[in-house]
């Protein structure tokens, strides 16, 4: 290695940089100098025999106290204000208690006293460990300066220990009262895991030496090289950067983690919380990626099942960062004994760190379960969307989480625990609050009896950071969370607990109620319920009133409407009429409890069209009508809760379906004067395709739709300057009561304009309530149209 003597004070300290008494050399050999770190034994573990930082020792781990397993773990020393900020304030005061506590003779009867009481500890009063070391702030890239760099900056654990040492969770009094409060007070106050950089030997647990030694290679390059290493990895898909003692760091954090995993373990602590960097979740076996090195989490998984096998056999990893831990996932993607759950933003995929370039590597994709033997024990919570909070990650630990988590019975659960999920941080953009984390974290302590590690992964907006990660420590602690408004959950997002349940159901019993067997319904010859309804919808108003299929002449469009679009016999010869796009009925059932069976007289079907068909051939109509299905079955499924078809997919189909009936029939029909066209539900996109794509307004006499949930979409041409206004004219768009447009003032806002109709709250919600709540106001409505057009009173128009 060249010769580098490193000096954080030749340029201006960052926010997060090193304090003066953390200086750190560098010899000629490559390895640390002479300069040992205070309470440090010269090779930065934390573990000497000098008292230099003024903590008192831990008792000794017994299980360790053989030769196994010795080190940082079998001894834990009290969380003290200068050791965590050792240099921070810089004040006479701070210098006078350092320059007492290094005459304080560690074998004193003082210290003697200090040592944890082992009464105590058989009682389970154990306190919290915090893993912590100024160190990990050298990992910065090649331009110093005084402003956060990049997203990933140092002054993250620092800024996450201030707020614990400002709420008081870190003891800052003297030593004489120290030894009391260990008496009487064992858990008041969070207590110091030394941290220590982790050997290759424990790195290559479960990275590859190559990648090991790449990170290595990193302390040996040059500014100019390490720059260059930067521009080229920050970017894409790998988005990291690098520094000159980024090695260093990544040892000290991998290591740190590894520390905090086992004093939980062997129960030195209740449970721990790593405030650790770089990161780790994203770093793969053989690379690293998304601000990651080494992949701290797994590192300490592995090496506590392989010190304490009859301790700590089967390993719970809950990964609450915004990001899918990819890294995490494909370690262990065939491992039985550790249950990795990622609750992660997945946006189909498109979301960081999105779908790798090898496609038979898995993603954070909800059929992603694991395989071979570690099948069923890889759970990924995708969301649809950024936007979620507080309501839908409590549904995802009370739906998914905890019931597969109790079912597993993990010996130790760890925490990867990013907080760019919270309210406040920009690349996340979700919603998370303190509460929630407090609660989440709470959840988790009620496994493996209590053992809880969080080890810190991302979370970039310092406030949120730090106020959430002070909610998390309270709750390891001991206080109650606080109370929370969870509010309603996203509707897509509890589409996704329901798909994440369907994957998972054949792996674990709990997910078993609510999830029907798709091959065994096959063998059975059953059929989706949506195909039998259409089958009676067709049976009864053909025997009502003579509707026939309409035939539809091109393949696609065939198998995909089939039997779907009815018309009434004679329909070419009919003065008016009305065409109907509708979602199927709406479906109301209660299933038994125990085995999930639906008895048919326990369900019920809530159709809202048919009173408008028989209203409108009794006055003469003749009418279309065309039922647009959600879902299109397939013979090979083997999903029973399936997604329907997104409004991008719903919108082609209607497009070439509306387009075709007019081209092939409604326009040919010239006795028609009046043809009224009627939307409802997502299928209401078939009247704006039909009046975007054809030039139709002069044939049609008026518009209604109801929209429940879907959003309102503007009708507006191109080529025709005068279609809203004619379409706000001459429309009537019910939306339900509870309509986002009626919500978000933005939104109230836009659906005024011309382009999206004569807008009506609804004042109930559902389609079928819609449709019965207005009846008698559409027929009213019609028949003023239809019947001034008769009459020859001309074209009528609706007040905006």
């Amino acid at each position: 290695m060249d010769d580098v003597d490193i000096d954080v004070n030749m340029d201006p300290p960052m926010d997060g940089g090193l304090s003066e008494d953390h200086h750190m050399g560098i010899s000629e050999s490559g390895g640390h100098s002479s300069h040992p770190l205070p309470g440090t034994n010269g090779n930065g573990n934390g573990n000497g025999n000098g008292n230099g930082n003024g903590f008192l020792p831990m008792p000794t781990d017994p299980l360790s106290a053989s030769g196994s397993g010795s080190g940082p773990s079998g001894s834990l020393e009290s969380l003290n204000d200068n050791d965590l900020f050792d240099g921070d304030d810089g004040d006479e005061e701070d210098e006078e208690e350092e320059e007492e506590e290094e005459e304080y003779d560690e074998s004193s009867d003082g210290a003697a006293g200090a040592s944890y009481p082992v009464h105590l500890r058989r009682r389970g009063l154990l306190p919290t460990g915090c893993c912590y070391d100024d160190r990990m702030k050298l990992h910065t890239n090649a331009d110093f300066g005084p402003s956060a760099h990049h997203p990933e900056d140092p002054s993250r654990i620092e800024s996450i220990m201030k707020t614990f040492k400002k709420a008081g969770l870190v003891y800052t009094g003297s030593d004489a009262d120290l030894i009391r409060i260990i008496q009487t007070h064992p858990t008041k106050y969070m207590w110091r895991i030394p941290a220590r950089e982790a050997t290759k030997e424990e790195i290559c647990i479960v990275h590859t030496p190559r990648h090991y030694q790449w990170v290595e290679d990193l302390s040996r390059k040059t500014t100019e090289e390490i720059r260059r290493v930067s521009t080229v990895m920050d970017q894409g898909r790998d988005s990291l950067y690098v520094g000159s003692m980024t090695f260093e760091a990544s040892l000290i954090s991998a290591g740190g983690a590894i520390e905090t995993c086992k004093s939980v373990v062997v129960g030195n602590v209740k449970n721990a919380f790593a405030v650790i960097r770089p990161p780790g979740h994203h770093a793969e076996y053989d690379q690293p990626m998304g601000f990651c090195l080494f992949n701290n989490v797994p590192i300490a998984a592995k090496i506590c099942q392989t010190d304490y096998p009859d301790l700590c056999r089967k390993i719970l990893i809950l990964d609450w960062d915004v990001h899918h831990g990819n890294g995490i996932q494909n370690m262990f993607y065939e491992d039985p004994n550790i249950l990795y759950i990622s609750i992660h933003v997945y946006l189909n995929g498109d979301f960081y760190p999105g779908r790798p370039e090898n496609p038979m590597v898995p993603d954070g994709g909800l059929d992603k379960c694991g395989a071979g033997p570690g099948v069923g024990k890889n759970v990924n919570i995708g969301w649809h969307d950024q936007g979620m909070g507080d309501a839908e990650y409590m549904a995802a630990f009370q739906k998914i989480v905890m019931p597969i988590a109790h079912e597993f019975n993990p010996d130790l659960v760890i925490i990867s625990a990013g907080f760019d999920a919270a309210a406040g941080d920009e690349l996340g953009a979700c919603f998370v609050s303190p509460a929630c984390y407090a609660h989440m974290t709470h959840m988790l302590m009620s496994l493996a009896g209590g053992k809880v590690a969080v080890c810190l992964e991302g979370g970039y907006n310092l406030e949120a950071i730090s106020k959430s990660a002070l909610a998390v420590a309270r709750t390891l602690m001991g206080e109650s969370p606080p109370k929370m408004d969870v509010g309603r959950i996203n509707k897509e997002a509890a589409k996704v607990l329901g798909k994440v349940q369907a994957y998972q159901a054949p792996y674990w019993e709990c997910m078993r109620p609510g999830i029907i067997n798709v091959p065994d319904m096959h063998a059975q010859g059953a059929s989706r319920m949506h195909d039998v309804i259409r089958t009676a919808q067709r049976q009864v108003l053909s025997e009502t009133h003579g509707m026939i299929p309409l035939y539809i002449q091109r393949d696609v469009l065939f198998k995909s409407f089939e039997n779907q679009v009815l018309v009434t016999r004679g329909i070419h010869a009919a003065r008016k009429i009305l065409v109907v796009v509708h979602d199927p009925p709406d479906l109301y059932a209660q299933p038994d409890l125990i085995d999930n069976v639906v008895e048919p007289h326990n369900a019920w079907m809530a159709d809202g069209v048919t009173q408008y068909i028989n209203w409108a051939i009794g006055k003469g109509f003749g009418v279309v009508d065309i039922n647009v299905p959600q879902y299109l079955t397939h013979p090979d499924e083997t999903i029973s809760l399936q997604q329907g078809l997104d409004e991008r997919e719903i919108q082609m189909q209607l497009q070439e379906l509306m387009c075709y009936v007019w081209d092939n029939y409604l326009q040919l029909f010239e006795g028609v004067e009046d043809i009224i066209l009627m939307g409802v539900g997502n299928a209401y996109l078939g009247a704006k395709v039909l009046l975007i794509n054809r030039d139709v307004k002069s044939r049609i006499s008026g518009v209604v739709s109801f929209i429940d949930r879907n959003p309102l979409r503007p009708v507006k041409s191109d080529v025709d300057e005068h279609l809203s206004m004619w379409f706000k004219e001459n429309s009537r768009i019910y939306a339900a009561s509870d309509h986002a447009c009626w919500v978000e003032p933005e939104m109230f806002r836009r659906v005024q304009k011309r382009r999206f109709g004569t807008v009506i709250q609804s004042p109930v919600s559902g389609l079928s309530r819609m449709m019965t709540a207005h009846f008698e106001d559409v027929q009213a409505w019609i028949t003023d149209r239809t019947a001034g057009e008769e009459e020859g009173a001309g074209e009528t128009t609706e007040d905006a």
